[in-house]
């Protein structure tokens, strides 16, 4: 059964693995025997970042990339390609929230949030989609939310929903059109975690209180809690399953 977890001799991309969970992720994948790629725009995160993941024994390649740019993408993805020789696993984990009223929201937010959390994860997915179509095998994860099916009161995130939502239906989308190559499209939809992202929040006691109350058991996630998900995800135990939204948030979603 350990088998099916195992993910030695595969190569993988993790974007937005400078910092919080594309850090932790793309250590999960080491630690399972997984050659990782990390790419975000911060270089010398990445090379912080990159000389914990070589101590776990595998070959890491960090590349400066902006997920919002296209031509970053796919130059991003040729260097892996070159210096791996193949993509098996892509994790599209980059991604920003901003909040603010919907009715107040300039153009520039709301393009900036689809440019990153939505286009960046097609872009990815499309550029390496090419590579594990010709080799009839990959697994790609999107990195979604609990908001990619729910909204939250008193809580302006129409952007960041929409965002999210959308990449739930990127996922089926991508799961029904590369189902036939042995390519498995699935999405992880975190609660909240502790990260770069939501280290405002979390540190705001009033909104940890109110998080505390919506969630059934009753407090964040921990690191960690979203690595059996994604390890799943990646390796051959999830042959079968494709299209998913799989939402680790101690059960927000259920009320």
């Amino acid at each position: 059964m350990a088998d099916l977890f195992d993910l030695k001799g595969k190569v993988a991309i993790v974007t937005g693995a400078s910092s919080g969970l594309g850090v932790q992720f793309a250590k999960a994948l080491a630690r399972h025997g997984a050659n990782v790629a990390i790419a975000a725009r911060r270089l010398e995160k990445l090379e912080s970042v990159k000389v914990d993941i070589e101590k776990l024994g595998v070959k890491c390649l960090a590349i400066k990339c902006d997920v919002s740019k296209s031509e970053d993408i796919k130059n991003t993805v040729s260097r892996v390609k070159e210096y791996f020789g193949t993509i098996d696993i892509l994790v599209n984990n980059a991604g920003i929230g901003m909040a603010g009223p919907a009715e107040e929201q300039s153009d520039e937010l709301w393009e900036t949030m689809m440019s990153v959390n939505l286009n960046g994860a097609y872009y990815f997915a499309r550029e390496v989609g090419k590579i594990m179509i010709e080799k009839r095998y990959g697994k790609i994860i999107n990195i979604g939310s609990i908001h990619s099916t729910v909204a939250m009161k008193d809580l302006p995130i129409t952007a960041y929903c929409t965002t999210k939502g959308g990449l739930e239906m990127l996922t089926k989308a991508l799961a029904n059109e590369w189902a036939k190559y042995n390519i498995t499209v699935n999405a992880i939809g975190p609660g909240y975690f502790p990260s770069e992202m939501t280290e405002d929040v979390l540190s705001n006691k009033d909104f940890l209180e109110y998080i505390n109350s919506r969630c059934p058991m009753g407090r964040p996630g921990r690191d960690g809690e979203l690595d059996g998900a994604l390890i799943y995800f990646a390796s051959d135990a999830s042959s079968y399953t494709t299209g998913q939204l799989l939402t680790v948030d101690g059960g927000w979603t259920t009320i």
